[in-house]
């Protein structure tokens, strides 16, 4: 294999890799691990590193807090040096924060880890880091079935991509900590900045929280952008007035503990979404939008937007129904994988011829997809990719699963008829059946 540099800069991104250093350990693979310390605090990122065992960093870039260009352009800077100092084969990152903007610039081999996400939100700045990062990359590991779909839809060629599951659920089992009881309390976590950044959405949140608070036990761990955001909007005495609990930043392990326990968790964060699939426990999402799908798909998470009307109702709804919930999720397999994501992912690595080549597409498709919208009946929104490379669009709700797809082969084209079958997961089987004259799905 060659030699891995691992770049993180993030909480999120260090339990995420943890589960893929302690694999590199185990078989003794050589790496280096360069930390961009774009999450500086100790609480953020120090306490994580402890707690989950991690290597000492082989080399601390200090990039700290800034707009997003003046963070990624630091670590353009930076990260070269480092790179040129080290030598790596390859650069293996997440993909949806700033620190990954900078790692493929470089030209060294990339390989994205949780690959395919999509959120189809251009606001999101962890969505565009996402999207670059996939189409510069040379090995895309992609944690479900619908995140490999969404790379094909975008014409990414199937044999730079693998499936190998979510590492949370590999972080979660090493912790010992797994679906629990209902604990009787609504756990609260909001940090994105489109919440923290809108005086209006944050306190639409804060009065949701407030109401929830006066009929059950809500308790919120804040991080300290969000602190000093409420501190500014004047929100932060009203919410600790209104009876909610405000909690400092928790060690992942104190955290995971206190959401296996939720009776609901109400948050923005994309990671507890995935958590809290795995944990069981329902979740009502404060965005209009999400890049988990799987979540929804299964009845264990609902989006709410900063809507304080609908944050009360669906936290209402989703507590009433909590325990109907985990017992429906507790009979299903759980689409983030087993808890091997970390094992695929360095096989895939160890397996793959991975360098920046030339492509050959002269028998790949031009395809077509169909993505429709759950819930709301009808709901659906339709993209199509002609021969020529033009787009079309037509909106009716928003994409949540992927269900139809057509293309149309090349004339060079080889390709003997095969037929495929995928299990999203939900009790859905989408058949995929391809040949030279075409293919067509259906779920």
């Amino acid at each position: 294999m060659v030699r891995l540099a691992v770049v993180a800069g993030t909480r999120p991104e260090l339990t995420k890799l943890a589960p893929v250093f302690w694999e590199l350990e185990r078989r003794g693979l050589e790496y280096v691990f360069i930390w961009s310390g774009q999450h500086y605090d100790y609480m953020l990122s120090g306490v994580f590193m402890e707690e989950l065992r991690l290597p000492e960093p082989d080399a601390s870039l200090g990039v700290g807090s800034g707009s997003h260009a003046a963070q990624t352009a630091r670590l353009l800077v930076a990260l070269e040096d480092v790179i040129d100092r080290m030598g790596p084969g390859a650069v293996a990152a997440l993909g949806d924060t700033n620190t990954v903007l900078a790692a493929v610039k470089k030209g060294v081999p990339f390989i994205h880890i949780e690959a395919g996400l999509r959120s189809w939100n251009m606001t999101m700045p962890e969505e565009v880091n996402r999207i670059a990062a996939d189409h510069v990359a040379q090995l895309l590991l992609a944690p479900t079935r619908l995140a490999a779909l969404n790379l094909a839809g975008e014409g990414i060629p199937a044999d730079m991509v693998r499936v190998t599951g979510n590492t949370v659920v590999d972080a979660l089992a090493s912790l010992s900590v797994g679906p629990s009881s209902d604990g009787g309390y609504v756990l609260a976590t909001i940090h994105r900045q489109e919440n923290t950044d809108n005086p209006s959405r944050l306190a639409s949140i804060v009065r949701a929280l407030g109401r929830i608070a006066a009929e059950t036990r809500v308790v919120m761990p804040l991080h300290p952008r969000t602190r000093k955001r409420l501190g500014q909007a004047g929100l932060l005495e009203h919410l600790a007035s209104s009876g909610v609990e405000l909690l400092g930043p928790l060690s992942y392990h104190d955290f995971v503990k206190l959401l296996a326990s939720a009776t609901v968790v109400v948050t923005d964060s994309g990671g507890v979404q995935e958590e809290a699939l795995t944990l069981h426990v329902p979740t009502v999402t404060v965005r209009y939008n999400t890049e988990q799908p799987e979540t929804v798909m299964l009845g264990c998470n609902v989006l709410a937007g900063a809507d304080e009307e609908e944050i009360v109702r669906l936290t209402r709804v989703m507590a009433e129904k909590s325990e109907e919930i985990r017992r429906a999720l507790s009979r299903i397999p759980n689409p983030y994988g087993e808890g091997d994501a970390a094992a695929k992912i360095v096989d895939a690595v160890e397996g793959a011829d991975i360098s920046i080549r030339e492509p050959d597409m002269r028998g790949t498709p031009m395809l077509t997809y169909a993505l429709e919208a759950s819930p709301g009946p009808g709901s659906r929104i339709i993209y199509g990719v002609s021969c020529d490379g033009s787009i079309t669009r037509r909106v009716e709700g928003t994409p949540m699963f992927m269900v139809r797809r057509a293309a149309t082969w090349p004339k060079r084209s080889l390709c003997r008829r095969q037929s495929s079958t995928i299990d999203t997961g939900s009790g859905c089987t989408a058949s995929y059946h391809t040949s030279p004259g075409g293919s067509t799905s259906q779920c």
